[in-house]
């Protein structure tokens, strides 16, 4: 079956509780869909945003807590249309402090969140329907201090690639963006750590210098333009496009 281009389409977010996940959440309800938002914790979007969001409470790192989310928004709805994985957490830290929790924390919530978001997706999506990962310029370069967030990033590219030819022929769509700082609260926490590129410095003028020296536009993305990517590419415009990962970097790594 054919899922029906006509909106509001149903939509997943998970961590679209803040930061960039809020930002794609507010992106797909100005285009008029519905969106559940699947975290730990409740920001009360819906108070700014109306009916048209409903909070979940998920842990990504448990593959039961994914199928419980894909669950309710076809509970709510009675469909499911989109699906975005965009749980994650940024951490710099040198190789020799990385220990086993470290990794499992990253990896556990970065790409296993994605790959277990992607499987109950897959399994509740119909032909049209679409997958988007948020990935980030780290899963396309590596980077000093940054190895075991590289790590998954980097696997989120590959489950990615693999999971558009694997369900292409069912007619879902996967792809993923790819963005460079965004100005979140967890991006500022996370470069204010000692072994992260602004290195224990004023975080705001090393991000305006990363701005003026490494991107093109002279700035830096703002979360609702990375929810404008992932609504395209979710959207009937982007129906020949699966595979890809776009990077929302303002020219940092040109293709």
């Amino acid at each position: 079956m054919t899922q029906e281009t006509l909106l509001p389409r149903t939509v997943v977010v998970t961590g679209g509780n803040r930061g960039i996940g809020a930002g794609i959440v507010r992106a797909f309800v100005a285009a008029g869909d519905r969106v559940l938002v699947g975290a730990r914790t409740d920001t009360h979007l819906e108070e700014d945003l109306g009916e048209a969001v409903r909070f979940a409470r998920c842990d990504v790192r448990s593959e039961a807590d994914l199928a419980a989310l894909a669950d309710a928004a076809l509970e709510w709805t009675g469909r499911l249309d989109v699906w975005v994985n965009c749980a994650g957490f940024s951490a710099w830290r040198r190789v020799e402090d990385v220990d086993e929790t470290f990794w499992d924390e990253m990896l556990d919530t970065n790409l296993k969140g994605t790959f277990f978001g992607c499987k109950v997706a897959a399994g509740r999506l119909d032909a049209g329907g679409a997958i988007v990962n948020v990935s980030s310029i780290a899963g396309r370069r590596g980077s000093a201090n940054n190895s075991v967030y590289c790590a998954s990033k980097f696997g989120v590219t590959g489950v990615t690639q693999s999971l558009a030819k694997e369900l292409g022929p069912g007619g879902v769509r996967v792809n993923a963006v790819c963005p460079v700082y965004v100005d979140t609260d967890g991006l500022m926490e996370a470069l204010e750590g000692p072994h992260s590129p602004a290195g224990g410095g004023d975080v705001g003028a090393y991000l305006a210098a990363f701005a003026a020296d490494q991107t093109a536009l002279k700035r830096l993305p703002s979360a609702a333009e990375v929810g404008a990517a992932v609504v395209f590419l979710a959207s009937p415009a982007a129906s020949a496009i699966t595979g890809q990962s776009l990077h929302v970097d303002c020219g940092v790594m040109p293709a």
